[in-house]
């Protein structure tokens, strides 16, 4: 009796190992437990509720003057990214200071109740600008004159090594737009009116962009800088209508796009303006099917700030449902994101918004925020500003983006040896020559930044004087006439005449001019700004005529190649129009002819061999 006792125990223990080992698995506790990015985001999307995904889907802006979102409100309505607007800075202004204001919303995000990071965005278009004493490189359109592709990518890793410093992860860079008409105010954030510039550019600098685990987004989509006068604000170019034909579309414009996904960009930037009538934000036909459809973008959309406004429909609600129906993945609503959520919400349970594009979008983010490494700590990096690789760099970019119109008699390169004057309101002013979004927003002509000036650069290689009066005017061997714009970005840098004195020039302009032309030695003018100001009634009265552009904090560059210790091989990114009737003219015309302007595209002189 006891043997069959045993016989039957052990049969017994043999059905149930065999049943243990055909159960199921445990079940997946989370996202952790799977394998690829891909399954992770399945996950999500099956255990998030709207809420939550409407949260991710938005973009607010951290907490400042004017009424943007706090660390509580950011955790509570688990918003997916936060930025900081161009002048909207932690106090003081220092790494330490930002590299808190971004832990902190990091580690509010992951007591969310998703738990999903955030993803932290500022706008770093020529190195990180709004912190103070970041590394300031030239504006894009002074890059494309030096067009060298691996500089481009030096850039791009300096400013994400240096963003990155102050914890943040996403950069609103770089902008893509083809400059048709010279008197937009963003003609500095391009690289000219010849795409073949740009298409040499874009992936090296946004390959750079995205090192240290920063997204990088491709902005605007599409055609804003090929607005028609008159469209935009206040009857200018700045967020008007853009008249395109669909052969130029897919010869000039779609092929930049094409490129930044191809060099792997996270996210891409819609445009204010308008395509041939139809708001961008609203464009289902260019992002749904265009850039998602035949351009295989797989990161995702996001919309510029407040870009939903101007949506043609009659509530904000179904502003923000036609954006989204349009293809648009998140929502820049800097302050209003509390109803932008609920209008999310409304949109689903309406059916206005299918849950599909909802799931479509969360899914884009969360992809981007797993390719970034957001959910994997990351040790910090140490401050590290400015430091000598980082300078020299930028002051190779400074040399390099100089570009030569004039220069008769060879009165450059200049001696060492020789005394200087060196006069005009950007000649000593590092706001001056840095231009829009540094800083602030729109930039500004009193910044007191790390740096070196024009007249600083040159007092620091001369054995000769420099002097900066009028006054000392006789004891000059040569003058340095530096002309040049008020600082602005976006809305406010249009410019109805290209005039050197109308509403973004300094007055004063005209009155150096008067002032030195008749000195009866060299005058060398250096023109800093961000669109070719018109000379042509006064080109004559220089000997020497140095386009510069906006060159950033580092000067020196501009010293090393006045000096002749590097030689000018910048060249004219746009045609330098004789007259403003010429302003929207470009090289890419048919009927082109370079004689017909005061410098072609392409020109530039450099010093014989």
């Amino acid at each position: 009796m006891k043997k069959i006792y045993h016989i039957v125990l052990t049969l017994l223990l043999l059905v149930v190992i065999v049943a243990c080992q055909n159960q199921t698995p445990k079940p997946i506790e989370g996202p952790d437990d799977l394998n690829t990015i891909e399954e992770k985001v399945e996950w999500w999307l099956n255990h998030l509720s709207l809420d939550e995904k409407a949260g991710q889907m938005i973009q607010a802006e951290r907490t400042n003057n004017n009424n943007g979102i706090t660390v509580e409100q950011a955790k509570n309505l688990n918003i997916g990214s936060v930025l900081n607007g161009g002048g909207n800075v932690p106090n003081p202004n220092n790494v330490n200071n930002w590299y808190f204001m971004y832990d902190t919303f990091y580690r509010g995000s992951l007591l969310s109740s998703s738990g999903i990071p955030v993803i932290y965005g500022v706008d770093a278009v020529h190195g990180h600008g709004n912190l103070l004493n970041a590394t300031i490189f030239p504006h894009n359109i002074g890059l494309a004159a030096a067009n060298n592709p691996e500089l481009m990518r030096e850039i791009g890793e300096i400013t994400a090594y240096e963003i990155a410093q102050t914890g943040l992860t996403y950069n609103f860079s770089p902008s893509l737009g083809i400059l048709k008409d010279k008197r937009w105010g963003r003609t500095y954030e391009t690289f000219g009116e010849n795409p073949a510039t740009a298409m040499n550019l874009i992936k090296p600098y946004i390959e750079g962009l995205q090192t240290y685990n920063i997204a990088a987004s491709a902005k605007h989509f599409i055609g804003d800088g090929y607005t028609v006068y008159g469209t935009g604000l206040g009857g200018k170019l700045d967020r008007g209508n853009a008249v395109i034909t669909e052969a130029d579309l897919e010869n000039i414009h779609i092929p930049l796009y094409r490129e930044a996904i191809e060099a792997g960009v996270k996210t891409i930037m819609i445009s204010y303006s308008s395509l041939n009538g139809l708001q961008m934000h609203e464009n289902k036909h260019m992002i749904t099917d265009v850039l998602k459809g035949d351009l295989g973008f797989k990161g995702f959309v996001i919309s510029d700030y407040n870009g939903i406004d101007n949506i043609n429909k009659p509530s904000f609600n179904l502003k923000v449902a036609e954006a989204i129906n349009a293809g648009i993945d998140m929502l820049m609503q800097p302050h209003n994101f509390e109803d932008t959520i609920a209008a999310i919400k409304i949109g689903v349970q309406s059916g206005e918004i299918p849950y599909a594009r909802i799931n479509d979008a969360v899914g884009r983010i969360l992809t981007v925020k797993y390719e970034m490494g957001l959910f994997e700590p990351k040790e910090r990096i140490a401050a590290d500003l400015r430091n000598a690789h980082s300078l020299s760099i930028a002051r190779q970019a400074v040399r390099e983006s100089l570009v030569l119109l004039k220069n008769d008699q060879n009165v450059l390169p200049l001696k060492k040896d020789a005394n200087l004057l060196i006069v005009g309101q950007g000649s000593n002013n590092i706001g001056i020559q840095s231009g829009g979004w540094t800083m602030t927003w729109q930039g500004s002509d009193n910044l007191n930044i790390a740096g070196t000036s024009i007249v600083k650069a040159f007092r620091d290689v001369t054995s000769g004087q420099v002097y900066t009066s009028m006054n000392d005017i006789h004891q000059a061997d040569a003058i340095i006439l530096v002309l040049s714009e008020k600082p602005h970005a976006e809305m406010m840098g249009d410019s109805v005449g290209l005039s050197l004195i109308d509403d973004t020039a300094y007055t004063q302009n005209l009155t150096w001019i008067n002032q030195v032309k008749n000195a009866n030695i060299p005058v060398i003018t250096i023109m800093l700004s961000s669109k070719p100001l018109l000379v042509t009634d006064y080109i004559d009265d220089f000997d020497a005529f140095v386009m510069a552009f906006l060159p950033g904090t580092e000067g020196g560059g501009i010293a090393d190649v006045l000096y002749g210790d590097y030689n000018f091989v910048g060249t004219l990114p746009y045609i330098y129009p004789r007259t403003v009737n010429q302003a929207a003219h470009t090289m890419l015309q048919p009927n082109y002819n370079p004689e017909d302007y005061l410098f072609p595209y392409g020109f530039g002189l450099s010093y014989p061999n």
